[in-house]
């Protein structure tokens, strides 16, 4: 996702080329609870009050593509598989097991979960599933494409028993069912059609049902007929502030339990640093939000390798993080974060954290000098404060280091006018950042390297990599790529994704900076937030002491 999810289905309605989804190694349950067990049955003491700067478009599962509807959906609706909250294991949720796949790869069984009702009392069966899969795909919402490219067909087969028919081999399928629009919903509350859409609505069959929405705020109440465990807390009120100042404000003074999402960098650093004092709590988690920045390799002269190469030798991720994130953030080696086991530090291993002396005899046999200066364009969205402060430390440490050789021209647009113009081959050097859609190494790589349509000489035509704006096009690498999507052997796998780190370290289309943090902070005597590391916000495990 560029900037916020909304964003990359800008990119991606470009590019018919993205699945994008791959699925570590999975275990085989035959039926476990998606929640978390050891939690209070009573309903707990007092409604959590949850407060944030979100602004909400809409929360019908089937348009909704933003971070923090994610979040909501999350928590009122359920999937046929999740993750567990304390690791990476897919496991079932709606339905009782991991699916049961054909010969050809092409048709997925799944057993599916009984004596479960949506909010409404509409008994949930595999009519019921199917029907809000087709609808997730038929009404054109703007994540449709996530299920609409690899599912041909979905049926219910039983009762309790759905039948999803691929266009073509797809080992990540339950990874991606994981996506949070892929709930279900009750069938008497939605219909399916093109544009039909529900935006301050939900029936589901999650622990908390919807019983108010207001644009400043919003009321959930735990469903009592779920078939789980109940909540640890009794309810929760989500209120949404105008700033961050507001946010910070009433955090500190104590009128709202939990702050989540919309922080400003000195806020948090501030709310650390009072954090034993004031006695309340700072949820810190590895984020998976990443900024690069792409370079365009059908421009001159970046279609020389060798300025790639220089501009990569230029670059100081522990200054980027200290300066612009105050510590908010890790330096990023690779396209896929350090959250994966998957990742390979491959930029750290070949370019370290800057060689001032080899990138200046890089520039200076491409025919650069102090007295005849490469001049780049770098482009940044101007509505994004860390990007704009990114782009002049960058700016300062290249003119520095290169000795006037090499020198930035920052350049500031819109975020959505830049995102939608990358296609274009506008910008020279863009910075770009990128929210994956599930947890998988697959969504860092596909959507960057992958091109459906190309040459080595005329670059991406067609494709993930010209809708990011570099126009890279690598046969090796998108063979690879195709390679890592089949294969259900993890260590094959991860032989795969090494060598296809590697060949970007090589290449350059992109050059990896920063691996942001996630925040969240409790008050005095709240318990049990977390940020799961699939970065997940549970409601149900906040309770009041």
């Amino acid at each position: 996702m560029v900037n916020a999810i909304a964003t990359r289905f800008q990119l991606h309605k470009r590019s018919r080329q993205w699945i994008g989804l791959f699925c570590l190694v999975v275990f085989l349950v035959l039926s476990c609870s998606p929640r978390p067990s050891g939690l209070p049955n009573s309903a707990g003491e007092g409604r959590i009050t949850l407060g944030s700067t979100a602004k909400i478009r809409t929360i019908d599962p089937a348009d909704a593509y933003e971070l923090f509807p994610a979040t909501l959906l999350y928590n009122m609706g359920e999937t046929l598989y999740t993750y567990d909250l304390d690791n990476t294991t897919l496991q079932p949720q709606l339905a009782t097991a991991l699916p049961t796949v054909s010969e050809d790869g092409l048709t997925y069984t799944i057993p599916l979960r009984q004596g479960v009702v949506f909010h409404d009392q509409t008994p949930f069966n595999a009519e019921a599933m199917a029907f809000s899969l087709r609808r997730f795909m038929e009404n054109g919402g703007q994540p449709s494409f996530l299920l609409a490219e690899p599912i041909a067909d979905v049926k219910a087969t039983g009762d309790y028993e759905l039948q999803i028919t691929l266009n073509q081999p797809f080992a990540a399928l339950p990874a991606l069912l994981t996506f949070f629009g892929a709930c279900a919903v009750s069938p008497q509350a939605y219909t399916i059609g093109p544009g039909e859409f529900k935006p301050k609505s939900f029936v589901g069959t999650g622990p908390y049902k919807l019983v108010d929405y207001r644009s400043d705020n919003i009321r959930l109440d735990v469903f009592e007929q779920y078939w789980g465990d109940k909540p640890a807390n009794p309810g929760v009120t989500l209120q949404f502030f105008s700033t961050p100042a507001n946010l910070y404000n009433q955090f500190k003074i104590g009128s709202i339990d939990v702050g989540y999402q919309g922080l400003e960098t000195d806020q948090i650093q501030q709310l650390q640093a009072e954090a034993s004092s004031a006695e309340w709590q700072v949820i810190e988690a590895k984020g998976n939000a990443v900024t690069h920045m792409v370079l365009n390799l059908k421009q001159k002269p970046l279609d020389q390798v060798s300025v790639r190469r220089a501009l990569a030798l230029l670059v100081d991720r522990p200054l980027i993080t200290e300066r612009v994130y105050e510590g908010q953030a890790e330096p990023l080696y690779s396209l896929i974060p350090g959250t994966f086991e998957t990742a390979r530090p491959v930029f750290q291993s070949k370019y370290g954290d800057g060689d001032a002396a080899q990138a200046r005899q890089l520039l200076t046999a491409a025919g650069y000098s102090a007295q005849n200066p490469l001049t780049l364009d770098l482009w940044y969205p101007s509505n994004y404060v860390a990007r704009r402060l990114t782009a002049n430390l960058m700016k300062a440490i290249v003119q520095e280091r290169s000795q006037g050789i090499l020198k930035l021209k920052l350049e500031g647009v819109e975020s959505t006018v830049g995102n939608n113009s990358l296609s274009k081959g506008i910008y020279p050097a863009y910075l770009v950042n990128w929210y994956p859609d599930f947890f998988d190494p697959d969504t860092y790589i596909q959507p960057f390297l992958s091109c459906g349509k190309g040459t080595e000489k005329n670059g991406c035509e067609d494709g993930a990599s010209r809708s990011l704006g570099s126009f890279y096009y690598n046969s090796k690498v998108n063979q690879l790529i195709e390679q890592q999507r089949q294969t259900q052997d993890a260590q094959e796998r991860q032989t795969l994704l090494t060598q296809i780190q590697e060949i970007l370290a090589e290449d350059i289309p992109y050059i990896p900076l920063v691996q942001r943090k996630e925040y969240a902070f409790s008050g005095k005597g709240i318990a049990g937030v977390q940020i799961t590391k699939t970065q997940q916000f549970p409601l149900w495990t906040i309770r009041k002491s």
